[in-house]
């Protein structure tokens, strides 16, 4: 089967690797659509996120969706023409965090395209069928892909407990951010606002129905905020960028009493952070990592017609062009990428 291999950074190789075959609790799914995030594009540049480094030959992609070609015997609730999104995340079932429900905290969970595991820039992948959810006919395997950065997006807003009538301030409209108007919105949210330092992805926020954005390179955050609530402040702020400075507005942003979720992941492992502030106004801190039983949710609110993904993809190109996607998708313009295969 045709794979693509980072084999340094920014190299990728096409090459020909044996067919899996799914073990007894597994399917095996011929992969049609595969989204490039940001962690994937890391890699490539950088070959390694933290202490996660590529020492070995590594197939990144782990948004993910295709079509089940074969079960294992085990298998009862998939069969061959399902077409299935894939949880990236399986975790060991069996320390405190899995068996409290917490799963996506397992420390040793297997994630696609973390070293040493492969991802999806390949033809074909065996992978547990409980983390592999049928699409409906109404939605897409590219939009089964999505439901992966759509997930992070109900994750954080279900960590900040979005509801009916909130205002919400996302910072950063790349895809997750982006991803967490979407949620946000299916969760009763009235009014959205994005920030962003790129001109066309705040036009583009607009366009998708974000009711204030601003260019934190020519407006204080803190005084548009203030203006667009009478002077009260976010419900709940949602930081999807990772910038320092971006971090520290929340605590300015959030009204008192409100609720902050850490989405993005900062460059620097400690970044400053008013506590006073924090403690005087009783502001809710959350961390959002990854995500927990959203897959259901994001494949029912793409049926329903309540979210859009599809609409945040700029290009598709196809395996053998994967150079020239990932050098596109890092074009500071682009919102997202597709690799897609006719396997």
């Amino acid at each position: 089967m045709r794979s693509a291999v980072l084999v340094e950074p920014t190299e990728f190789e096409l090459q020909d690797r044996p067919r899996p075959s799914p073990g007894p609790d597994d399917v095996l799914v011929a992969v049609r659509d595969v989204g490039i995030c940001g962690s994937d594009v890391h890699y490539y540049e950088h070959g390694r996120i933290g202490d996660y480094v590529v020492e070995d030959p590594l197939v990144l992609g782990h948004e993910s969706a295709g079509e089940v070609v074969e079960v294992g015997e085990n298998v009862t609730d998939h069969e061959p023409g399902d077409r299935v999104a894939l949880e990236p995340g399986v975790p060991c079932r069996r320390c405190a965090h899995c068996k409290r429900g917490d799963y996506h905290l397992c420390e040793a969970v297997r994630f696609m395209a973390t070293p040493p595991h492969d991802g999806a820039f390949a033809e074909y992948v065996s992978w547990p069928a409980d983390f592999a959810y049928e699409l409906p006919d109404s939605v897409s395997t590219a939009e089964g892909a999505l439901c992966e950065p759509l997930s992070v997006g109900i994750h954080a807003c279900r960590r900040g407990s979005v509801g009916t009538g909130d205002t919400v301030l996302i910072t950063g409209a790349g895809p997750i951010g982006l991803m967490v108007m979407e949620a946000a919105r299916a969760a009763g949210a009235t009014d959205v606002i994005l920030t962003d330092v790129v001109e066309e992805k705040l036009a583009f926020a607009t366009e998708r129905g974000a009711d204030l954005t601003v260019d934190v390179t020519e407006t204080d955050l803190d005084t548009a905020v203030a203006e667009y609530t009478d002077g009260v402040g976010a419900d709940v702020v949602v930081e999807a960028s990772g910038a320092e400075p971006s971090i520290q507005s929340t605590i300015d942003a959030v009204r008192r009493g409100g609720t902050v979720v850490l989405v993005g992941l900062a460059s620097e492992a400690e970044v400053p952070f008013d506590v006073l502030e924090v403690i005087d106004n009783e502001i809710d801190v959350h961390g959002s990592f990854r995500y927990k039983n959203t897959y259901d949710a994001a494949i029912d609110l793409l049926a329903d017609g309540e979210v859009d993904v599809e609409g945040i993809i700029d290009f598709e190109s196809e395996l053998e062009d994967i150079d020239d996607a990932f050098h596109r998708a890092m074009e500071p313009t682009v919102v997202k990428g597709m690799i897609s295969l006719d396997s």
